[in-house]
């Protein structure tokens, strides 16, 4: 069994056996034929994972590595916030008629603030504090921007990313304020592993601890179901991670630069509505 497995059941369990539920509220998400989405939930769940150890992706079900490397892509390489610039349908739901989900996600990343040093970015800030100045406990990134949140298709949802470097290692912390356990957890686990591992390249070091803080970790009432068959079936040793050692500038990445090795995972079909 994964690591990444064995956290994940753990905190599903958690959440079923000691969760709240949110049924006697008004609550946002719908199901597609307009019911309520309703919610068992626990605050405030905390996870390490080592990627010197391991890569961090479940084995119960397939993780779908590749797309979930295009949208890290998309939001951090790209900084876009068109669906047109995204090779998946992963944002179709929240996109406008022209194809944008507002002053969201890339969109943020990639507003140029003034410094000291210049006029930078918020990933360009990262690359630069990480080659030159790796001791600082300033190296944070924030896409909840309060002044544009009207204008955005979806609230971020990962929105904040702390990086910091301990010795050769780089550690990042990925904040997020609400989790669909069932669709997105392992998503944003594996995405932030691969950001992690392409800024440590980049600057010269390797890839330490992913933690990962999600504040309202949820598990929607149509999942319970599927979650709990899930967490029953075999589960696999994790894959290899393979990342191209030649690419030495962030932007240089690309989808084929990645690739597991060995991943195995439970070939049992898990479908599942979405919440919208």
């Amino acid at each position: 069994m994964s690591a990444a497995d064995r956290i994940f059941i753990e905190n599903v369990k958690d959440i079923l056996a000691n969760g709240v539920w949110d049924t006697d509220s008004k609550v946002r998400p719908k199901w597609e034929d307009g019911t309520p989405a309703h919610t068992i939930k626990r605050f405030c769940i905390v996870n390490r994972y080592n990627l010197a150890e391991e890569f961090p992706i479940i084995t119960l079900r397939r993780t779908f590595f590749k797309t979930t490397i295009k949208e890290l892509l998309w939001i951090w390489q790209k900084k876009s916030n068109n669906i047109a610039d995204l090779d998946a349908h992963i944002w179709d739901s929240w996109a406008d008629e022209n194809g944008s989900i507002g002053k969201a996600y890339g969109y943020q990343l990639g507003i140029k603030h003034h410094y000291p040093e210049g006029d930078f970015d918020q990933v360009d800030r990262v690359l630069f504090d990480l080659k030159n100045n790796p001791a600082s406990r300033r190296i944070i990134t924030n896409i909840y921007n309060h002044h544009d949140l009207s204008e955005m298709g979806l609230y971020p949802c990962a929105y904040s990313v702390t990086f910091n470097v301990s010795g050769n290692r780089l550690n990042a912390i990925l904040n997020q304020r609400s989790q669909d356990m069932l669709a997105a957890n392992n998503w944003n686990v594996c995405q932030y592993a691969v950001l992690v591992h392409m800024m440590a390249q980049v600057s010269g070091l390797e890839a330490g601890e992913l933690v990962h803080v999600i504040a309202d970790a949820h598990i929607y009432d149509r999942h319970v179901p599927i979650i709990e068959r899930l967490i029953e079936k075999e589960s696999f040793d994790a894959p290899k991670f393979i990342i191209d050692k030649s690419i030495k500038n962030f932007y240089a990445f690309t989808p084929d630069s990645f690739s597991l090795e060995n991943y195995r995972y439970n070939n049992d079909e898990v479908k599942f509505p979405v919440a919208i």
